[in-house]
């Protein structure tokens, strides 16, 4: 008999300690398990979002599960990047934003409800790409140049520039233009690139402050005019388009760039997974070729460039804004 209870309770041992012993060296399914969500703070139909997509495409390919851009505008792309913010950092959210991500906070009195921490709020993934930020016309304004520009503000008339939104580098391009022109051209704020282009090509403004992508055709056609670039170089892509610091406004130097961010607290496994796959898209001819029709350089590198990048746009045009007091209307 005790030795008839004793077989029993080895027996119960061996299948509850097998038990147990398969649960806690259980391992986690590998990454990605299922579908991943791109988040973008712009509307469908500017390039951030068709980057975002382009990139998605690529990584669904690469990584075997389905790739979603899923599109959350509104407040100058703050909606979106604060989604981001509070999702849970395990790699199945990210965020694909403009460097708007970094200065909008700066500009905009945000409620708590649409708020975060631009600089350790988010994982940083990968510096994506470099874009010219481009000072168009239309026609109907009967403005040619930045000179023309600046004779007609001064002049009295009332004008009006676009931009994607408050506190973009395209606000600042512009607060920055009027502080050293001695102008007063009103800012006119959009939820993105492609509804401003939208009406400046359509008189409804006469001025815009955009990326090349969406205004390139344009440009080529004449039914837009291309002013001058405000970052600190031309585009090889309008080599005749003048800077503003060419044309004597030399310390305006306000270009835009785009990333991917993960939630704060994202496993560095999850984080470097993803940065090699977009490391290795940057570098696909087919990629470099799409990403020129609007207008964008790739850049790539360790999630620890777009961190700095990050903080050295957040001093460096934080300044900016303060001296300039720029604040969304």
């Amino acid at each position: 008999m005790k030795a008839n209870r004793r077989q029993l309770f080895l027996a119960l041992g061996v299948l509850l300690g097998g038990a147990w012993g398969s649960g806690a060296h259980a391992e986690a399914p590998a990454y990605p398990a299922k579908p991943i969500t791109v988040v973008v703070g712009y509307p469908a139909g500017g390039d951030t979002d068709a980057m975002a997509r382009l990139f998605a495409e690529k990584l669904q390919l690469r990584l075997g599960q389905p790739v979603i851009v899923d599109n959350r505008p509104g407040a100058g792309g703050t909606i979106g990047n604060t989604y981001v913010s509070r999702a849970a950092p395990d790699g199945y959210t990210l965020l694909f934003t403009p460097n708007p991500f970094t200065t909008a906070p700066l500009v905009m009195k945000l409620a708590p409800s649409v708020s975060y921490d631009v600089l350790n709020g988010f994982t940083p993934v990968i510096h994506s790409a470099n874009q010219a930020v481009l000072l168009v016309a239309s026609p109907t304004a009967g403005i040619k140049s930045v000179a023309d520009l600046v004779a007609q503000a001064k002049a009295g008339k009332a004008l009006s520039y676009g931009t994607p939104g408050a506190g973009s580098p395209m606000h600042i391009a512009g607060e920055w233009l009027n502080r050293d022109a001695g102008i007063q051209v009103q800012h006119v704020p959009y939820r993105g690139v492609a509804p401003s282009v939208n009406d400046v090509i359509a008189g409804h403004i006469p001025l815009a402050y955009v990326t090349l992508g969406p205004v390139a055709q344009y440009v080529s056609t004449g039914k837009l005019y291309a002013l001058a670039i405000s970052d600190g170089k031309r585009s090889p892509l309008l080599p005749n388009v003048p800077t503003l610091a060419e044309l004597g406004y030399k310390d305006i130097d306000a270009g835009a760039w785009n990333g991917f961010f993960a939630p704060r607290n994202t496993p560095a496994s999850v984080v470097n997974l993803l940065n090699a796959n977009l490391n290795e898209i940057l570098r696909m001819p087919d990629v470099i070729a799409k990403m020129g029709t609007y207008g964008a350089a790739p850049v790539g590198g360790p999630p620890a460039a777009l961190a700095k990048v990050n903080a050295a746009d957040y001093e460096r045009l934080g300044k900016v804004i303060k001296d300039l007091s720029i604040q969304a209307e």
